[in-house]
């Protein structure tokens, strides 16, 4: 509430008795508007993710003046009552203008309030609009301008002793909130609210982390999300024993999808169609290694069974939203040299159908229309290629010859966690809880990062999923592992980011292939490889790039 308090206090310290009430009516109304219907706004126009925070910082800026000048502010108060008829008796009680005010300050505070209101507006926009979700805005509203009304009665209490003092008090708040503008301006209040978080223990900082880590309670979590097919992962053991696999449910069709692949005419298949043909339903995205490493054995399988009745489709749920265009899948399936039907989930209504949870994710059905294997993440590829032969067997298929010949990068258990640049997911950051904004942070010496850390220096653009390199940019990265990929694109143009380990220009030798002479040149939205090393080791890689260059995550192999 920092920042719009002074504004509050100086509205609601002049004026009519029920000013303070319409103040904090006009803030809770404005305010929904602004963390609901503005975030969708934003987002439809491609406008920036700090807008509301500029518009904010203008508006601070003129309420300052304004009230510093006083024959000005008389000025904006007449104009006020004019516009807005005073109900009540003929001097009226200062509601009506209380409201308009409060209107305009709601706009002000919708980016002051803090991570609450991140996780606000987040939930909002990420999702479709619903009345429960105006409720929830509408909610935490109405309880902020609670507590606000109640500092203008105190406030009001406080100033009609000083009733001689009232303009000066006026003006005093009005220099606060030119300050307050200047300390938003040169992002001073995002460095301390960074530095209160970074000194608070991780229980005050996040109270949910240390619930969400109890067995039982993530067990409950994981339930509610899914809780349906998706718990019934399993059928590789029976199948490395030879046993016959057991039956689960039946599989959902192909729902709410976009683009297909490699299909007649690019025409969309369904379960239905495919009877009689044993059918893997792969759930993949085309940025995630994991998924990417699985590809090689996927392709062989295809190539080596679908004469005898086989078939992949790979459902193409997405995790960034520019891995929805459907010009970056169809790139992406010839990059891999994928020849199985691919089809775009970018709503993941398919996804939701089988209550899946994991990229990569596979569900082995069989000639009747029934998942009898599921699969989540890389590995168990012979279990997964023996239950295909059982399930091909059992369809009457039984020649099927020697099993697939695949070969393919297997992960390093030591290796560095996946690691994303996106306020939502951002861990292990040495510059300590990673916040949405616009922010200037202070580089950290190489020497001073803990194993798998990471962080941030100069300017950067934080969002939910991603961030963007502002002036001065750098990323530090303490890793353990062979291979270092980035989720990297650069909108509108070409980009170059130049790529030190332990602080050298990386040697040909060490660089991955989109590196050339220790720079990566950056244009489309894809998963870049940075280093490439003959076997896993420990090293500190430095990026610095351009400004406008958009990173995601790291995966490491």
């Amino acid at each position: 509430m920092l920042p719009v308090l002074p504004a509050v206090l100086s509205a609601g310290v002049t004026g009519g008795r029920r000013r303070p009430l319409g103040v904090a009516l006009g803030l809770a109304l404005s305010f929904t508007f602004a963390t609901v219907a503005l975030v969708y706004v934003i987002d439809a126009l491609g406008l920036p993710n700090d807008l509301t925070r500029d518009i904010a910082i203008a508006t601070l800026l003129a309420f300052g003046v304004v009230l510093c000048v006083p024959p000005l502010a008389e000025r904006v108060e007449a104009w006020i009552s004019r516009v807005v008829p005073k109900p009540g008796r003929a001097k009226g009680d200062g509601f009506g203008s209380g409201m308009v005010l409060g209107a305009s300050l709601g706009l002000v505070y919708a980016p002051c309030a803090g991570p609450i209101l991140a996780g606000v507006i987040t939930v909002s926009a990420a999702q479709s609009f619903t009345v429960g979700k105006l409720a929830v805005a509408l909610a935490y509203s109405i309880g902020s301008a609670i507590v606000l009304y109640v500092l203008m009665l105190g406030g009001r209490h406080i100033t009609d002793r000083l009733g001689a003092l009232r303009s000066r008090i006026q003006v005093a708040m009005g220099a606060v909130m030119i300050a307050v503008a200047v300390v938003m301006i040169a992002n001073l209040d995002i460095r301390f609210e960074n530095t209160i978080a970074r000194h608070l223990p991780q229980a005050l900082v996040d109270p949910t982390s240390r619930i969400e880590s109890s067995s039982a309670i993530s067990s409950d979590i994981g339930a509610l999300r899914g809780g349906g097919p998706a718990s019934h992962e399993g059928g590789a053991a029976q199948a490395a024993a030879g046993k016959r696999l057991p039956v689960y449910f039946s599989a959902p069709d192909f729902q709410g999808t976009q683009q297909w692949f490699n299909t007649p005419g690019d025409k969309p298949l369904s379960i239905g169609a495919l009877r009689g043909h044993v059918v893997l339903v792969d759930f993949w995205t085309y940025t995630c290694i994991n998924c990417i490493r699985t590809l090689p054995y996927l392709e062989a399988w295809y190539r080596k069974y679908h004469r005898d009745g086989f078939d992949i489709v790979g459902v193409h749920t997405p995790e960034f939203p520019f891995e929805r265009e459907a010009s970056n899948v169809d790139r992406a399936i010839g990059d891999f040299g994928i020849t199985y039907p691919v089809v775009q989930d970018n709503d993941a209504t398919t996804w939701s159908a089988y209550h899946n949870q994991y990229w990569p994710a596979d569900y082995l059905i069989d000639s009747k229309g029934r998942v009898r294997l599921v699969h989540f993440g890389e590995g168990d590829y012979s279990e997964t290629e023996a239950g295909i032969r059982s399930l091909l067997a059992e369809a009457g298929h039984q020649k099927l010859g020697a099993p697939a010949h695949a070969q393919g990068q297997r992960p390093d258990a030591h290796a560095t966690p996946e690691s994303y640049l996106g306020a939502a997911r951002a861990e292990r950051f040495a510059n300590g809880p990673i916040l949405p904004g616009t922010q200037r942070f202070d580089e950290i010496p190489a020497s001073q990062l803990a194993g798998d850390q990471l962080a941030y220096g100069g300017g950067w653009t934080i969002a939910r999923d991603s961030a963007t390199a502002g002036e001065g940019a750098s990323l530090e990265l303490s890793f353990t592992a062979q291979d270092v990929y980035l989720v990297l694109g650069s909108p509108g143009k070409p980009r170059r980011m130049q790529v030190l380990l332990d602080g050298k220009p990386i040697p040909n030798s060490l660089a991955g292939p989109d590196v050339h002479n220790g720079v990566a040149t950056i244009s489309n939205q894809r998963l870049y490889r940075l280093v490439d090393l003959a076997h896993p080791e420990s090293h500190v890689l430095t990026l610095r790039p351009e400004q406008g260059i958009q990173g995601y995550a790291f995966t490491f192999g």
